[in-house]
C-alpha cells in the first residue's frame, strides 16, 4: 500500500499547477491533504475526476486550514475532528478506518510569530496525543501530515538560529511529538533513513528551496505494530507547487 501525505499550501491554488496530474503520478492508494484552505464543497470540486473518494474537513473561518483524505481502497468509516470543540473548528484532522488500521490527517497548529501560539500549541498537542492513543486501543493507527515541528537537529537547517525563538524548533514542540512518539509509534523516514538530512518545507523567502534551507515539518508516523511493514519512506523534493513537498510511505500487508 502506498501512501502520500501533501501540505497543498491551498488547494485552489495548486489546482492551477497540475494538482490532477500530480495526483495521477503519486499513483497512491490514499493521499492526504492538509492546508487546503477551502471548504470541503470547493475540494471536491477541484479533485473531481481524480478517480478518489474526499474525505474533507474544513475551518470555520473561511480560505483557513482544512485538511482532506483521498481514498482509492474501501474504507469503513470516516471521522472529522478529534471530538473536543475547542480543538475542531479549524478543520485540522480527518480520519479513516481501513481492515487493517485507522490513518489520520493532521495540520497541527502552528506556534505563530512571536510564539503566541505556543500554550495553545501544547494544549492541542496532548489533546491529539489522547485522540490516536484511544484510536490504538482498536486498532494500529498512522499519523501523516504538518505536524509543525522539526523534531532534531538534522530536521532544520539553521537550528542554533532558530531554537526556542522561532515556531517549529522550541524544545516544547519537541517535547509533544517526543511524547506522541513514546506512546507507541514510530518516525517512518528516520526509522529507514537515520543520519539523511532532507527537508519538506522551504520558506519563499530569499531563495530558501533553491539554497534548500529547510525545514522537515511533515510526517508518517506508524504504529509500532506496524514497523514491520514499513517497505519505503521518502521525501518527494522534486514536487513543486507548494512551499511543502510531498512525503511518502509503503508498506507491506
Amino acid at each position: 500500500m502506498k501512501l502520500i501525505s501533501f501540505n497543498v499550501n491551498g488547494i485552489r491554488a495548486i489546482a492551477k499547477k497540475g494538482l490532477l496530474e500530480k495526483i495521477a503520478a503519486f499513483d497512491a492508494d490514499i493521499i492526504a491533504f492538509q492546508e487546503t484552505k477551502s471548504t470541503v464543497a470547493q475540494a471536491t470540486e477541484v479533485l473531481f475526476g481524480s478517480g478518489y473518494e474526499v474525505y474533507g474537513n474544513q475551518a470555520n473561518r473561511a480560505g483557513y486550514s482544512g485538511t482532506a483524505i483521498l481514498s482509492r481502497v474501501p474504507i469503513l468509516s470516516s471521522q472529522l475532528g478529534i471530538g473536543i470543540a475547542e480543538h475542531d473548528d479549524e478543520g485540522r484532522v480527518v480520519t479513516i478506518e481501513l481492515a487493517d488500521f485507522y490513518v489520520v490527517n493532521v495540520y497541527v497548529p502552528n506556534s505563530g510569530n512571536g510564539l503566541v501560539r505556543l500554550p495553545y500549541r501544547e494544549h492541542w498537542d496532548k489533546a491529539f496525543t489522547q485522540y490516536v492513543n484511544d484510536l490504538q486501543k482498536k486498532k494500529p493507527v498512522i499519523v501523516c501530515g504538518d505536524l509543525n515541528v522539526a523534531h532534531q537537529r538534522m530536521d532544520i537547517a539553521r537550528p542554533d538560529a532558530n531554537y526556542n525563538k522561532t515556531a517549529g524548533y522550541t524544545q516544547r514542540e519537541i517535547d509533544g511529538l517526543s511524547h506522541l512518539l513514546a506512546s507507541g509509534f514510530v518516525d517512518s523516514f528516520r526509522a529507514l533513513h537515520p543520519e539523511k538530512v532532507a527537508y519538506s518545507w522551504w520558506s519563499y523567502r530569499g531563495g530558501a528551496r533553491e539554497k534548500n534551507i529547510g525545514w522537515r515539518l511533515d510526517y508518517f508516523l506508524v504504529d509500532n505494530q506496524l514497523q514491520k511493514n514499513i517497505v519505503g519512506a521518502n521525501i518527494l523534493q522534486d514536487v513543486h507547487g507548494s512551499d511543502h513537498c510531498p512525503v511518502g510511505l509503503e508498506l507491506s500487508l
